[in-house]
C-alpha cells in the first residue's frame, strides 16, 4: 500500500468483520517528539494474545477465500521501516486495539493520504456502525463522532451522498487546517 489511509481502511474493514460497532481512528502528530501515531481502536469480537501474535504473520489469516493476510504485517512494516513501533491488543469479547508509531520525519514514512476518503468509504460502506475519527497536531485538534451526526440528523442516513460529502469536506478541511500547518 502506498498510503498508510488504504492501511487504516483494511484494518477498521476487519473490525467491521469482527462485529465491531464503534471503531475509533486517531491520528496524532507531535513535531516535537517527530513521530505520527495512527490507532484503530474497536468493541469487536476481539482476540487472545496468541492470535494477536498471529494476526502480524503475513502466512496467517482467518480468511477462506486465501492462505495470507498482509494488512497488519504490512502496517507494521510500514511503522517499523520508519524508526517506529507497533502493538496489537485485544481482548476476547471486548475488541482489539492497533497502534503504529512511525518516525515522523523520516525518510521511509509512507505520506498518510486520504482521510477524508477513506473515512467517507469507511460510513457509506458500515452507515449501521458508529465511527470517531479524531487528528491532531502539536495541540490543534478535529474530532468526527457519527453518534453525535445521527443526533442531529434523526432519520437522514449517513450513507446519504450529501452526509457523506459533508463528511469528507470536514475532513479535508481539517486536514489542510492542522497537518498542513
Amino acid at each position: 500500500m502506498t498510503e498508510l489511509s488504504l492501511h487504516v481502511l483494511d484494518i477498521a474493514q476487519n473490525s467491521v468483520s469482527a462485529g465491531a460497532s464503534l471503531i475509533e481512528i486517531e491520528v496524532a502528530i507531535d513535531t516535537r517528539g517527530d513521530r505520527m501515531t495512527i490507532s484503530v481502536t474497536d468493541n469487536g469480537k476481539g482476540m487472545d494474545g496468541r492470535t494477536a501474535r498471529l494476526a502480524q504473520d503475513p502466512f496467517y489469516t482467518t480468511r477462506t477465500t486465501r492462505k495470507v493476510g498482509l494488512g497488519i504485517p504490512l502496517f507494521k512494516m510500514s511503522a517499523l521501516m520508519s524508526g517506529g513501533s507497533f502493538k496489537l491488543e485485544g481482548r476476547p469479547g471486548e475488541g482489539t486495539r492497533i497502534e503504529a508509531v512511525f518516525g515522523y520525519s523520516h525518510i521511509d514514512r509512507l505520506p498518510l493520504g486520504d482521510m477524508a476518503q477513506t473515512m467517507a468509504a469507511l460510513i457509506a460502506g458500515s452507515p449501521n456502525i458508529d465511527f470517531v475519527y479524531r487528528l491532531s497536531k502539536d495541540g490543534r485538534d478535529f474530532a468526527l463522532d457519527t453518534r453525535e451526526m445521527r443526533a442531529v440528523l434523526a432519520d437522514i442516513p449517513l450513507s446519504t451522498p450529501e452526509v457523506l460529502e459533508f463528511v469528507r469536506r470536514q475532513i479535508a478541511g481539517a486536514s489542510e487546517d492542522i497537518v498542513q500547518t
